[in-house]
């Protein structure tokens, strides 16, 4: 049975050691950025949002812990707020780390994700997703996301 535990100061700095490179390299993957400047442009977007780290309002962090593992198999770290008029939890980060894919840790956190944030008011749950990443695509439209954007790229030459 997965969990969401609260992360603390120290697991943050290791939160952001960890996933600032991996969404430096998305964000080069998608064209977004190159790669001499992605390493540092992911690491201050992460310190950009959550400037009190994990202490930062209206962003809620956690681990994905299952008990019966007794171990932290994956993160989750979504946000309070308005859009379109309605209180939105909005995804930034949910990763099941490697040893632990495919076993429905995803799956279950989605699940407890969708009760927390309900729990705090939220009517909607929104994310972005990487267009080449179509794994993650698949999970979250099988979950009942809906498409609401699409930005398209042709390279010329």
């Amino acid at each position: 049975m997965l969990e969401l535990r609260p992360m603390d100061a120290a697991a943050f700095e290791r939160f952001v050691a960890h996933s600032a490179p991996q969404y430096a390299a998305e964000k080069v993957a998608s064209g977004e950025w190159t790669p001499e400047e992605a390493p540092e442009r992911g690491d201050r977007e992460f310190r950009e949002l959550l400037p009190q780290g994990p202490d930062t309002p209206a962003n809620v962090l956690y681990h994905l812990h299952d008990s019966q593992e007794g171990a932290d198999v994956g993160v989750l770290w979504y946000a309070l707020q308005t859009r379109g008029g309605a209180r939105t939890a909005f995804v930034y980060e949910i990763e099941v780390y490697e040893p632990y894919r495919r076993r429905s840790y995803a799956t279950q956190a989605f699940r407890a994700l969708e009760h927390d944030a309900a729990a705090r008011g939220a009517t909607n749950i929104q994310l972005h997703v990487f267009g080449h990443n179509t794994g993650a695509r698949a999970l979250y439209e099988g979950l009942g996301f809906q498409t609401t954007n699409v930005i398209m790229k042709k390279d010329l030459g």
